[in-house]
């Protein structure tokens, strides 16, 4: 199969791009690498992605880009595109929800355009658990998600649109999958696990929004990316399906102690008020994933921590150096 991979050199979307290559696929891949974030972290996936084995391109693109994402639909026939390319983070979209709604919203259409023009009708577009916010748990995926309580989530919501409609005019086969809580090695440096390893590790007091007991259904990112794909290989109409841990979530302060446990050093935090677009709690009802794609995580919140801290200290002094938004 001859996919596209959107987002390439992101924490996702890099293990997805390594797990099609493992397979046999070949894959062409685009990133804009914008600096959102240290674009230092960028670099070091997309390095181990070009030193697989395997037919895989790169490209440095940006989905908002119409033209260049013509020329790339025009010079490559595509069975399946993964659109994983995303603006994430709940606080900073806050700060600057244009951009947003530009890359979320509107490079989704983008490609969805480029794919009703040269006829590729398989589509899996990463959306979000946020999308949930408010509903009684665990979320399922017939929940109404009409509330978002964030412009981040609101762009994925307007994704998620857009990707029906063009579902029901052009017959393109969509897959929606709702990531909770995505931690692995070499995550982003705005997500807590990566901070706190890093704050723990330095001596650096955390900062805790709330008083901890907020809790997420934390989900490694292989798992993610095994239902990622397989996602792709369904034919399923449009299906929105939930990728989680989906047993009790797992309180910030427990995950805090577990990183101190595997460090050997006590954390120091500074406590701060709870952010309003923050949700209390996650956790997903993965049912239909189970049933649907024959998908369930495999990787415990130990054995996922304990990999993100070797991570850490292999790639020391430069993980150390990270720069945390």
């Amino acid at each position: 199969m001859n996919y596209l991979v959107t987002g390439s050199a992101g924490f996702i979307a890099s293990r997805v791009v390594t797990q099609l290559l493992e397979e046999g696929h070949s894959v062409v891949g685009i990133d804009n690498l914008n600096d959102y974030y240290d674009v230092s972290l960028k670099e070091h996936r997309l390095a181990k992605l070009k030193k697989l084995e395997g037919d895989f391109q790169f490209q440095r693109l940006d989905l908002e880009d119409l033209s260049g994402l013509g020329d790339l639909f025009k010079s490559h026939s595509f069975d399946t595109v993964l659109n994983l390319a995303a603006r994430a983070g709940v606080r900073y979209s806050m700060e600057n929800p244009h951009v947003y709604m530009s890359t979320n919203a509107v490079g989704n259409l983008n490609l969805l355009e480029q794919m009703r023009q040269h006829e590729v009708n398989r589509y899996v577009l990463a959306s979000t658990s946020s999308l949930y916010a408010g509903q009684e748990m665990p979320f399922v995926e017939s929940l109404a998600v009409n509330t978002p309580i964030s412009p981040y989530a609101a762009s994925k919501k307007a994704a998620e649109a857009m990707s029906f409609a063009y579902h029901h005019l052009y017959s393109i086969d969509v897959s929606i999958v709702r990531f909770f809580t995505v931690y692995g090695p070499a995550d982003r440096p705005d997500m807590a696990v990566h901070r706190f390893i890093q704050w723990v590790d330095q001596g650096v007091p955390i900062k805790l929004f709330g008083d901890g007991s907020q809790s997420r259904d934390f989900t490694f990112v292989d798992d993610i990316a095994r239902g990622t794909i397989l996602a792709s290989k369904k034919k399923m109409g449009y299906e929105v399906i939930n990728l989680g841990g989906g047993n009790r979530p797992v309180s910030i302060n427990k995950v805090i102690e577990m990183i101190e446990n595997l460090l050997g050093k006590k954390a120091l935090i500074e406590h701060l008020a709870p952010f309003k677009a923050d949700m209390k709690s996650t956790w997903a009802d993965i049912s239909k994933a189970e049933k649907v794609l024959d998908w369930k995580p495999e990787i415990s919140i130990e054995e996922g921590l304990d990999r993100c801290v070797q991570w850490y200290q292999e790639n020391l002094p430069w993980s150390s150096t990270i720069k945390l938004n």
